[in-house]
């Protein structure tokens, strides 16, 4: 089992930045690939990056270049740095870890953009 605790979203302009953090309970952290998806109000939830347990990184099409996910294991966290942020980027964003069948999801953290 694994909880997932989200935080730093919040209301920035266009352009801005912002830093989500995702704080993972449990020994085995470094094991599992971390990521974070985010959903719009009315839209499926999608794909912003994910970090496999051997660094190896992926992105969505829409976030790639602005935004940066990074993990420290011996803190048991994963980090999404957004830069460049745009209106369309607002939504909810959710931590998910990922292990064989296994998926656990945080509760989400709301960012906004205002243009």
């Amino acid at each position: 089992q694994v909880q997932l605790v989200e935080s730093g979203g919040g209301l920035v302009q266009d352009g801005e930045s912002l830093r989500l953090s995702c704080a993972a309970s449990g020994s085995t952290f470094s094991i599992y690939r971390m990521g974070w998806y985010r959903q719009a109000p009315g839209s499926q939830r999608e794909l912003v990056a994910t970090i496999s347990s051997r660094y190896i990184t992926n992105y969505g099409d829409s976030v790639k270049g602005r935004f940066t996910i990074s993990r420290a294991n011996a803190e048991n966290t994963v980090y999404l740095q957004m830069d460049s942020l745009k209106p369309e980027d607002t939504a909810v964003y959710y931590c998910n870890a990922h292990l064989g069948n296994w998926d656990y999801w945080g509760r989400g953290t709301q960012v906004t953009v205002s243009s």
